[in-house]
């Protein structure tokens, strides 16, 4: 098996080797440095506010959500969509590096099927299956902030509200079934004034 350094950057090429994922305007770094990046103001809000990603339960994570540990993205499915979520009233940041696994010396050695590679907010559906329904709530649990009561930071998951493309969606938010450039915003309290109904994917996306 190749080192973990070398799996990462494996995954970072298989990630925008194709033209359905070319790189955004402002490239990800290697999975793995992508979320250390992040400005140190935004991590600390992040941690302080229970919403910070924890890379050690990476593999964990991933394997709670129903999937699996690959060691590298798949071909079958490939799409994007976009999450944000809404805190109180606050944005809250779309952590890097979800759905990725770690070693002990921090270096990503595998990938879900279902990810992020930065702080976009885009996810990224590379599955080895065609077919197969992922949601918001597999996000989540690989984010580590759906825990066995099944509430996130601050409150239960049932006083949160999901909008899909601007428009507000009944039933539980865990279950709603990400789509190809779908805008998803999950919120709890009342929604902004300028909820987004739409995302501008970077081109190839």
């Amino acid at each position: 098996m190749k080192k973990p350094r070398a799996l990462g950057l494996i995954l970072v090429a298989l990630a925008c080797a194709s033209a359905a994922c070319s790189a955004p305007a402002a490239a990800p770094a290697t999975p793995g440095q992508s979320a250390q990046s992040a400005s140190s103001a935004s991590g600390a809000a992040s941690a302080a506010t229970g919403w910070a990603l924890v890379p050690a339960n990476g593999a964990a994570n991933i394997k709670a959500a129903g999937l699996e540990v690959l060691t590298s993205e798949g071909s079958a499915e490939h799409y994007h969509a976009h999450l944000d979520v809404y805190s109180d009233g606050s944005h809250v940041p779309v952590p890097a590096d979800i759905g990725f696994s770690f070693g002990a010396d921090g270096q990503p050695n595998g990938i879900s099927a279902l990810h992020t590679h930065d702080t976009t907010g885009i996810v990224h559906v590379e599955a080895p299956v065609a077919g197969l329904a992922y949601t918001v709530g597999q996000v989540l649990t690989e984010w580590g902030v759906l825990g066995s009561n099944g509430s996130m930071p601050g409150s239960t998951i049932s006083e949160w509200s999901v909008y899909i493309n601007g428009a507000k969606q009944s039933g539980d938010p865990r279950g709603m079934v990400l789509a190809g450039h779908a805008e998803i915003a999950l919120v709890h309290g009342s929604a902004p004034a300028d909820l987004p109904a739409s995302y501008t994917f970077p081109s190839g996306y």
